[in-house]
């Protein structure tokens, strides 16, 4: 067996034509770095040796029949399986993408049809769904971990299961143009779609990287997103995977801040109501504090506040304010990032919606220098973002090296370069629709350039409300501005269009909520009994009153609704990615949003 080859001259691996050959390169220039671990380090493989279980896995994956351009569905958590797997279906030039865990059984079988697949992986937690989605196309079942239930296979019998496999020479063959995963877009309408990236695609994403953040060899990320998310995907294991980075496998999402201290994380990438929610428990565990230690962190918390607002303005500090917030990190603030684990960054982004500029102020005030970027699946979530040391809060940042920005007449931004998709799968119609002549792609966001090339993103097209009165808005920013005034908030959404005032409906928050409640001596336990209680909904009022003091007078909210039960990804309301599905909302809750407009 040919295990593991490759030729001595390797050269870098960001320079690679292909993720397979970028991994083999990976191999052999950092083969001790570890790869992939778990927090616990019961699993911890280095590149050389996740190198060799790939390709032993790939070996038995071509035993099972697949080949160059098959698709080989995945349902896998955050686990090391899920990087030995997909990278062995890679190495043999096939196609493997990854499902969401909380699709139900039709939403599966729509995407094993419409990827083709003859062969899926999948861990114990998810074999009912995935074999009650099951079609005949679909010959082979791989389960990782346990024992194989009747009409499966487990991954230990595959893998290694084929010592005749010259893995080299299946790489060898893989062209950039091949594609190396789909990404099933979580769509708020209609069916998902399948966006096709190439080798050529995800190395020219992970190539700007090289520029924007100096990612070492021996960085460290945690992998916790779902993979079926191209932020996952791109951030936690095609970019470490180049730059021969250190991924901690998390499991439960919901754990990812105590994974911080353990890790200390190089690279954290979250989308914001991560840290609106670490926002709002940093401000309560403060709170709680007497006020003798509570006054000098809130006077130097003002202090680096102010700083942060005047060099964001391009206005000097004044020398005695520099020292006071330097002596401020040196005494508090060094402290508390070592706390939280966010002490050894090279970069911290947060992106996938608006964050309001509280949030990015607070951080920064805190030491943090907390970043929005831009991207999309279709772009390999390569887009623009803020450099470290050049964030510009407000803004998703300037173009990454290789992408052009152009924005339409009609405000819509384009973009164009080796990072944009191949196309959607078995959708010509909507390729079409997306990819002009000329390879612009037509993104359905609405933004502005600045004059310094700064992008930011106004709200998705589609979504601008446009009120009875002709004024177009946000609904985004709106609910950005909504989430961010209580802890008691989980989820909000905007309703306005073709309406004579806005309203909202408001999910309360399914950790803070319930503490809250108990501290207020409120007895009700539960979510569905604490939306209807006066003494939440006082709370709440307050929270969007205070809001409102930053919003226009048309954006105000003038009504809301808070509505039982919590918000889950996946669910009615939320896309697996936590998009709003603004339609199927305004259906669900038809009653409650006409009694707030009702008698006017």
């Amino acid at each position: 067996m040919e295990s593991s080859v490759i030729s001595p001259a390797v050269g870098r691996a960001v320079d690679a034509p292909t993720v397979s050959e970028a991994l083999r390169r990976t191999a052999v220039n950092h083969p001790e770095i570890v790869a992939v671990r778990t927090a616990d380090d019961s699993v911890s493989l280095t590149w050389s040796e996740l190198l060799k279980r790939v390709d032993d896995v790939a070996g038995g994956l071509a035993k099972l029949g697949v080949t160059r351009g098959d698709t080989v569905a995945l349902m896998l958590g955050n686990r090391p399986e899920f990087h030995i797997v997909d990278l062995a279906a890679a190495m043999l030039g096939a196609t493997p993408f990854s499902i969401y865990l909380t699709y139900p059984p039709e939403e599966i079988r729509y995407l094993i049809e419409d990827a083709g697949s003859s062969v899926a992986v999948v861990e114990q937690a998810f074999v009912e769904p995935l074999l009650a989605a099951r079609v005949p196309s679909l010959t082979h079942v791989i389960v990782v971990d346990g024992e194989a239930p009747e009409g499966t296979v487990a991954l230990a019998d595959i893998e290694g299961s084929n010592p005749d496999f010259d893995p080299s020479a299946a790489s060898a063959e893989i062209t950039p143009d091949d594609l190396v995963t789909l990404i099933y877009t979580s769509g708020t309408t209609g069916p998902p779609k399948g966006v096709q990236l190439s080798h050529r695609n995800v190395m020219a994403g992970a190539e700007t990287v090289d520029e924007v953040i100096r990612f070492e060899p021996g960085g460290r990320v945690i992998s916790w997103l779902p993979a079926a998310h191209i932020a996952e995907r791109m951030a936690h294991h095609y970019i470490p995977l180049v730059y021969a980075g250190t991924i901690t496998c998390c499991p439960n999402p919901r754990e990812v801040l105590s994974y911080l201290p353990q890790v200390h994380p190089t690279w954290f990438f979250a989308v914001p109501r991560i840290w609106e929610k670490l926002k709002a428990g940093l401000e309560t565990m403060q709170a709680a504090q007497p006020e003798e230690q509570r006054r000098p962190v809130e006077q130097a918390l003002q202090a680096s506040l102010e700083r942060v607002r005047l060099k964001q303005r391009g206005e000097p500090v004044p020398p005695e304010l520099e020292a006071e917030v330097a002596e401020a990190d040196a005494n508090m603030f060094s402290k508390l990032r070592a706390m939280l684990g966010l002490d050894q960054l090279i970069a911290v982004n947060v992106g996938a919606a608006p964050t309001p500029v509280e949030v990015l102020e607070f951080f920064h005030a805190l030491g943090i220098e907390l970043a929005e970027l831009w991207g999309m699946s279709e772009t390999c979530g390569a887009g623009t973002s803020n450099r470290p040391g050049e964030v510009k809060i407000g803004t998703v940042g300037p173009a990454h090296p290789g992408v052009e920005l152009k924005i339409a007449d009609d405000g819509e931004l384009l973009v164009r370069g080796d990072c944009v998709m191949t196309g959607y799968r078995n959708s010509p119609e909507k390729t079409a629709e997306a990819l002009d002549a000329d390879g612009w792609l037509h993104t359905g966001d609405i933004g502005q350039v600045d004059e310094d090339g700064f992008l930011t993103i106004v709200d998705r097209k589609k979504e601008l409300i446009i009120n009875a009165a002709g004024k177009n808005m946000s609904p985004a920013n709106i609910e950005a501005r909504i989430k961010t005034a209580s802890p008691l908030i989980g989820q909000a959404i905007c309703i306005g269009d073709s309406r004579p005032y806005n309203t909202a409906l408001i999910a309360l928050d399914a950790d803070f909520a319930p503490q809250w409640a108990a501290q207020q001596g409120i007895e009700a336990a539960d979510l569905e009994d604490l939306a209807h209680d006066a003494r939440v909904k006082t709370a709440i009022e307050a929270a969007i009153e205070q809001a409102n003091q930053h919003l226009s007078r048309v954006e105000q909210i003038k009504k809301l609704t808070i509505v039982p039960g919590d918000w889950l990804p996946g669910g009615d309301e939320l896309t697996p990615t936590m998009k709003l599905k603004r339609r199927p909302i305004a259906a669900k809750y038809a009653a409650e949003i006409e009694a707030m407009y009702a008698g006017h």
